[in-house]
């Protein structure tokens, strides 16, 4: 799945009101007597080479020079999207909780609110890519939460805006990544006879990711832990659940998903 970002060669509409849009260029001297929107085009023109550090200096000028505009809010967004291209993925998070908290009224609000979850759903993205030569169970998920709270703020602040369809999308994303997340480390214990564990890390999965697919798993191997630690009634709950939920459910005939593929390939 494609999802689009924030292009360095874009800009956002409410700053249009303050001055056209300079094009891509090269690397600019930054000169203290130039006026704000100089050193903003310069700024742009840095981020649209890929120069993301000599254009965060440049907008921390211009953010102070133009204090208590709408140029000035432009700054402060820009810096986040610099940072976090910069690899600086904390500062970016810091300046767009600053930006959040301080401009409650800005025309970008919205935007502000997208890019905080963009940020942490690519971080997300980064751990999942790795996972597959690490051990699972000492993995945080803290960043997808983080992401999946920032869409939200933003859909249900604003449900209009043109990036809201996009957060939902990924706030699904989200919760099925999630909910995976807890059925892979559910298998991880029950695989290794840590059947106590296996079974709270299944519950997690029925009792907060109910519309997902791995709750059908996630039941058979509640079950199947109930099971091995002699909890006859709880194994039966789970068992009756399960079959009258999945009334075809593969797992009663073949048993637990086998770990042939990284347990994020779910699609």
């Amino acid at each position: 799945m494609k999802f689009p970002l924030f292009s360095a060669c874009l800009t956002f509409s409410f700053a249009a009101l303050v001055f056209g849009v300079a094009g891509c260029g090269s690397s600019q001297t930054i000169n203290d007597k130039d006026s704000p929107e100089k050193l903003y085009a310069d700024a742009r023109d840095e981020m649209s080479s890929g120069s993301y550090d000599k254009a965060i200096k440049i907008l921390e000028r211009v953010e102070g020079r133009a204090a208590g505009t709408i140029l000035a809010q432009q700054a402060q967004i820009d810096q986040a999207y610099a940072q976090w291209k910069s690899g600086e993925r904390a500062t970016a998070l810091a300046t767009l909780d600053r930006f959040i908290k301080v401009h409650p009224s800005s025309p970008a609000l919205d935007y502000a609110m997208y890019l905080k979850g963009i940020i942490n759903f690519n971080d997300n993205l980064g751990i999942l890519s790795s996972l597959s030569r690490q051990d699972i169970s000492e993995r945080d998920q803290q960043a997808s939460r983080d992401a999946y709270q920032a869409f939200k703020q933003l859909v249900d602040q604003f449900p209009d805006s043109k990036y809201s369809a996009d957060a939902r999308v990924r706030m699904d994303y989200i919760v099925n990544a999630l909910a995976q997340y807890e059925l892979h480390v559910a298998r991880y214990y029950y695989r290794r006879g840590a059947f106590l564990a296996a079974a709270n890390r299944a519950q997690i999965t029925v009792r907060d990711f109910q519309q997902t697919p791995s709750v059908e798993e996630a039941l058979y191997i509640l079950a199947q832990s109930y099971d091995r630690l002699g909890l006859d009634d709880l194994r039966d709950d789970a068992d009756r659940v399960l079959k009258a939920n999945y009334p075809n459910s593969k797992f009663l005939q073949e048993g637990m998903s086998r770990p042939d593929n990284p347990w994020w390939k779910f699609w």
